[in-house]
C-alpha cells in the first residue's frame, strides 16, 4: 500500500485491532470443540478433495525478541527429538482419518524447521508421505532460519522436494538487529539465498518488519536495497507486533526505542513505494510479489486467499494443522491443537487428536468471513455476490455497509455493486474489516495496532 492515509484518519492509527487471519479470530475459540467434534470434522473431508497440510516445529535455538509464535528455545537436541516421534503419531492418526484426500500444498512453520537435523527432515517427509497421498506437482513452502542453514540442510529441504524457501530477514541494520536479538549479516542471507537457488527452488519469499526499535528510514531504505538485490518472488512486509502481555520475551525490546504511530506508517509507506518502484506488485495489506508470481496472478484474478500463514494462492477449503499450537480450517470450523508440548504429546501418544479448543461456523460466521476475507484481500467486495451467497444474511451485512459508507466514506464507498475502499485509505484495511466483527465488541482480547 502506498497511498497517504487521510488526515482525519491518522488518529486510527494506534487502534488495537486483529490481523483478520481468520474469521472468527483465535481469542473467540472456546473449549468445546474437543477430540470427538474434530474428529467428526476430519471424517467428513471429501473423497478426492485437495487439502493443505501445516506443520509446525514448536523450538529455536535462539529466542528472537520480536517473536510472538508459539515455540520454545533449547540448544538441546533431545526434545526436538522427542516431539518428532509424537509428531509422526499425529500425522500417522490424523491421515488415517482424511484417507482419500490429496495433498496440494505443505507449510513447514515455526519456531523453526531449520532447527531439525537433516536426517529428520527426511524421516519427517517419509512419515508424512506415508500417511496422506500427495499430488504430484504439491506445493512445500519452508520457513528457513538463515543462521541455522547449513549445505545439509539445504540438501534435506531440497530432496524433500521444497518449492519455495521463506527466509526471516527482518532488517539488516546491526543497530536494529541487536534490538530484537537477531544478528544476521547480509553475506550470510545472501549464501543462503545462493544455496536455495543452485539447488533449482527457484520461488523466495523474504520477510521483513517495519516498527522495530531504532529503526529510522534511511535505515529501512538501505534494507530495502539489500533486500531487493537479492531479487526475492516475494515479500512480506509485516508492521512489528509489540505484545509483550501476550509474549513476555518482547518486554526485554526497549519500549522507548519504537517508533510511534506516525513514524510506522511513515516506514511503512515508504518501503512500500521502493518495492512497488522497483518493479513489485503489491499484494493486500502487507505482501508483494513479482508479475509474473502466482500470487500476483490469483490477486488480479481476485483468487487471493487469507490464512494464518497471511497471503496465500492456497485456495484449498480444508487447512489440517499439525503439531503444538496449529490452528486447522476445515468447512465446519477452526479447531487448534494445545500449545503445551508436553500436553500435546500426551494427547496423540494415546491416540487422541491434541485439539484444545476451536470454534463451529454459523452461517452468519460465513458470510462475515466472506467479507472481511475480501476486504482484506481486494480492498473490496461485490454486494450481489454476498447475498448471491448468503441470503438474507448477506443482505444484512450489505445493509451495515451502506450504513458505514454514509458515514465514513474514507473507509468505505458505494461503486455500483462494489463496496470499496479508497485507494488512499488501505492502509487502514483492519480497521474496516473491524466494522463487520460481530465479536470484536463482545470480548476483552488485546491486540497490535492496526498499522
Amino acid at each position: 500500500m502506498t497511498g497517504a492515509a487521510p488526515a482525519g484518519l491518522t488518529g486510527r492509527l494506534s487502534a488495537s485491532l486483529p490481523r483478520y487471519t481468520s474469521y472468527p479470530t483465535a481469542p473467540h475459540f472456546h473449549t468445546r470443540i474437543d477430540d470427538a467434534a474434530f474428529r467428526g470434522w476430519l471424517g467428513q473431508v471429501r473423497e478426492g478433495e485437495e487439502i493443505s497440510l501445516y506443520i509446525h516445529i514448536p523450538f529455536c535455538d535462539r529466542l528472537c525478541w520480536f517473536c510472538a509464535c508459539h515455540t520454545k528455545m533449547t540448544l538441546r537436541y533431545e526434545p526436538v527429538a522427542a516431539y518428532l516421534k509424537s509428531l509422526k503419531q499425529e500425522i500417522a492418526t490424523v491421515g488415517t482419518l482424511v484417507k482419500g484426500a490429496r495433498v496440494r500444498a505443505l507449510h513447514f512453520g515455526g519456531g523453526s524447521p531449520t532447527i531439525l537435523k537433516p536426517e529428520d527432515v527426511v524421516a519427517l517427509n517419509e512419515a508424512l508421505r506415508s500417511a496422506f497421498d500427495f499430488l504430484p506437482n504439491a506445493d512445500i513452502s519452508v520457513e528457513l532460519d538463515p543462521t541455522d542453514m547449513d549445505e545439509a540442510r539445504l540438501d534435506a529441504f531440497a530432496a524433500i522436494g521444497m518449492t519455495r524457501a521463506s527466509l526471516g530477514v527482518q532488517d539488516f541494520d546491526p543497530k536494529v538487529q541487536k534490538a530484537i536479538n537477531r544478528e544476521q549479516g547480509f553475506e550470510l542471507t545472501k549464501r543462503v539465498v545462493d544455496g536455495v537457488r543452485a539447488r533449482g527452488i527457484r520461488s523466495l519469499n523474504l520477510d521483513l518488519l517495519y516498527g522495530l526499535p531504532h529503526q529510522t528510514l534511511k535505515g529501512l531504505e538501505v534494507t530495502l536495497a539489500r533486500a531487493l538485490q537479492l531479487s526475492p518472488d516475494r515479500i512480506a512486509l509485516f508492521g512489528y507486533a509489540h505484545v509483550p502481555w501476550f509474549k513476555k520475551h518482547q518486554t526485554m525490546i526497549d519500549e522507548a526505542a519504537l517508533p510511534g504511530p506516525e513514524e510506522r506508517l511513515a516506514q511503512q509507506q515508504l518501503a512500500a513505494r521502493l518495492i512497488v518502484e522497483a518493479g513489485w506488485e503489491a499484494i493486500g495489506l502487507d505482501h508483494f510479489a513479482k508479475l509474473d508470481d502466482s500470487l500476483a496472478q490469483v490477486a488480479r484474478e481476485g483468487r487471493l486467499c487469507r490464512n494464518f500463514q497471511g497471503y496465500t494462492d492456497d485456495g484449498c477449503e480444508t487447512l489440517i494443522g499439525l503439531g503444538p499450537s496449529s490452528v486447522s480450517r476445515l468447512r465446519q470450523g477452526y479447531a487448534q491443537n494445545n500449545p503445551a508440548i508436553n500436553v500435546y504429546s500426551s494427547c496423540v501418544e494415546e491416540g487422541r487428536l491434541a485439539v484444545a479448543r476451536g470454534i463451529a461456523f454459523t452461517e452468519e460466521d460465513r458470510a462475515r468471513a466472506w467479507v472481511i476475507e475480501r476486504l482484506m484481500c481486494d480492498f473490496a467486495f461485490s454486494a450481489e455476490r454476498l447475498v448471491s451467497l448468503f441470503g438474507p444474511i448477506g443482505q444484512q451485512i450489505v445493509e451495515e455497509a451502506e450504513a458505514l459508507a454514509r458515514e465514513d466514506d474514507t473507509l468505505l464507498i458505494r461503486n455500483g455493486d462494489l463496496f470499496q475502499m479508497p485507494e488512499e485509505s488501505r492502509v487502514l484495511v483492519r480497521i474496516a474489516a473491524a466494522h463487520f466483527d460481530a465479536y470484536l465488541a463482545k470480548g476483552n482480547a488485546r491486540h497490535s495496532v492496526a498499522v
